[in-house]
């Protein structure tokens, strides 16, 4: 290390250029002695200065070059391949590239002079080690992303190569050994690090999935599936990794040719999550699903996307004293984040609200929540009839899915109750036609349903480095296009929102319905009627430079958006 006086005069230039007080400096000086860290780390610690204003003078103070390994196109593949991830994890350093015989490596301290030195010994004189500066936090972020998540805990795993192989071949005769190994404080350190950075990359789903020699690992991140980088050597491990999420969630360690599905709460923090696991069964092994639920539920019906004439008529609706109000889209298309967000607008003292749902995903405050268990009995349709005795007000069903329960939902409604429930369907108006196909009377929908609501999510642009380009020839507005950056981890978009339509049960959408209308000329009425798509809402969005007219495509019918472009070109 150097001196303490070049420390002092690297705090002394920083005061110089107004940066830092000499208190500061002082308080900086003695916390890095007492941690034995970095003092560019402690000073970022402390919030005084941001990476922008503290490395530009570090890097000039030391003569050193500043490089930000967010930048996918600064580190080299054939770098990492030249560095054993021990020593990149020892010493705090990231191999960035590789010229000959030159290794360059980022790290933190450029105070710690003996590091190069240290480093060509350890790869055992083979390159000339060159350095650059990085911020710590970067450099840990990269190892991260090349060497793959939880890589220095599989290292550690599987050091003992016999018994790696053992547990992969293994069958009902090495059980003993994996059960061992999933209470094993790496194993269990492992699948943690799965869990905390999916969440910490707003994952709202963990695959694992097996195959012959390899096991890929991907994200749900706003919708999107995304690989994430492993070490290989993960293949030996994944039945260890198994029997830990079964140990996890309580399910059936020696069960092995049936699917399970379980249920575990873990703590990230000062947050509870609930997990949601799945196993299934394939030919090279079982595969792992793991949902990420929030403990709560924080979104208000005012953040969900709707636009404040369709929030209005939304507000009156569920502000009634009875009616049916369902919910319709497909599996993913976040039918039950409305439902809850619906709820818990009109959740106050003067109201008893019940949910029946499958599984409960929220805890809510000050409502009763109660989760279906078709094995003993406990149907969405028995649940109803057992609500009903609590004397409710307000009803939530997670899912119409029969006959039964359609039926029984309508007739609570006409009994002066509020029910809130989802359809599987692709738009609104076809939430009709799935009520008639189930054998519901005409009479009875529309006597008692208020309103459809047909929704699918698109993801939203990135505020921090959305861009705006020229518009094509002919256009009015300029196009809005994502780009990338360190806050949306590089794919140009940060968060969801849904896009809606409403059908509400007019006069002339009764008519229809009594008539046994098809859902297309339900559909058509309704856009007469002054219905805005969703088609038409997401490219809204688009022209308010939310969200990209991909993106609308990748969630509705084509043609439907190519007859939507028309007309607001033509409206233009």
């Amino acid at each position: 290390m150097t001196t303490t006086g070049k420390v002092n005069k690297f705090g002394q230039r920083l005061v110089e250029q107004g940066l830092l007080t000499d208190s500061q400096v002082a308080e900086a000086l003695q916390l890095q002695q007492a941690q034995g860290r970095p003092l560019s780390t402690v000073i970022l610690e402390q919030h005084w200065l941001t990476p922008q204003q503290l490395f530009p003078v570090l890097a000039q103070y030391y003569r050193i070059p500043f490089v930000r390994l967010s930048d996918d196109s600064v580190v080299e593949r054939a770098a990492v391949s030249a560095m054993p991830l021990k020593l990149a994890m020892h010493y705090k350093a990231m191999p960035v590239r590789v010229r000959n015989s030159t290794l360059t490596v980022a790290i933190a301290d450029p105070q710690d002079l003996r590091l190069a030195d240290e480093l060509r010994a350890a790869l055992q004189e083979r390159y000339v080690v060159d350095t650059v500066l990085a911020a710590e936090d970067d450099i840990q972020a990269a190892i991260k992303k090349f060497y793959g998540v939880g890589a220095e805990t599989i290292s550690e795993l599987v050091k003992d190569q016999d018994r790696g192989l053992r547990l992969e071949a293994a069958g009902e005769a090495a059980l003993e050994d994996i059960e061992q190994l999933a209470s094993d404080a790496s194993v269990v350190k492992l699948v943690n690090q799965l869990i905390v950075e999916a969440h910490h990359r707003r994952a709202t789903d963990i695959h694992l999935e097996p195959y012959r020699g390899r096991v890929r690992l991907r994200y749900r991140i706003d919708g999107v599936l995304r690989t994430v980088d492993v070490p290989p050597t993960i293949r030996q491990l994944f039945p260890a990794i198994l029997s830990r999420v079964k140990v996890l969630s309580n399910l059936n360690i020696m069960e092995r040719r049936l699917p399970q599905d379980g249920r575990a709460a873990v703590k990230v923090g000062e947050e509870k999550l609930d997990l949601r696991l799945s196993v299934l069964p394939t030919p090279a092994g079982e595969s792992i699903v793991i949902r990420i639920l929030p403990n709560r539920m924080l979104l208000e019906l005012k953040d969900l996307g709707f636009r404040q004439e369709d929030l209005d008529r939304l507000t009156r609706l569920i502000s009634a004293p009875h009616g049916l109000l369902f919910v319709t889209g497909p599996t993913g298309s976040g039918k039950t984040t409305t439902l809850y967000a619906l709820t818990k607008t009109i959740n106050t003292d003067e109201r008893k609200i019940i949910t029946m749902e499958d599984p409960v995903e929220y805890e809510m405050e000050g409502i009763t929540q109660v989760q279906v268990n078709p094995q003993i009995g406990l149907t969405f349709a028995q649940g109803l009839r057992s609500m009903l005795r609590h004397d409710p007000d307000v009803m939530m069903v997670g899912e119409v899915r029969d006959y039964e329960t359609a039926e029984l939902a309508i007739r609570i409604a006409l009994t002066g109750h509020l029910v809130f429930s989802t359809l599987h369907t692709n738009d609104a108006a076809s939430g009709v036609t799935r009520l008639l196909d189930m054998g519901v009377d005409p009479y009875l929908i529309v006597s008692s349903v208020e309103c459809f609501i047909a929704q699918r999510l698109v993801r939203l642009l990135c505020e921090r480095c959305k861009v705006a380009v020229a518009s094509p020839a002919g256009k009015r507005a300029a196009v809005v296009r994502p780009q990338g950056c360190d806050a949306c981890q590089r794919t140009g978009f940060f968060g969801r929102s849904a896009i809606y339509e409403l059908l509400p049960m007019s006069e002339p959408i009764k008519e229809l319905v009594m008539a046994k209308a098809s859902a297309d000329a339900i559909w058509k009425k309704a856009i007469e009627l002054g219905m805005r798509t969703m088609q038409q809402d997401g490219w809204e969005k688009v022209k308010h430079g939310l969200t990209t007219s991909e993106e609308v495509l990748r969630v509705t019918q084509e043609d439907e958006i190519a007859r939507v472009t028309k007309t607001c070109d033509d409206e233009e």
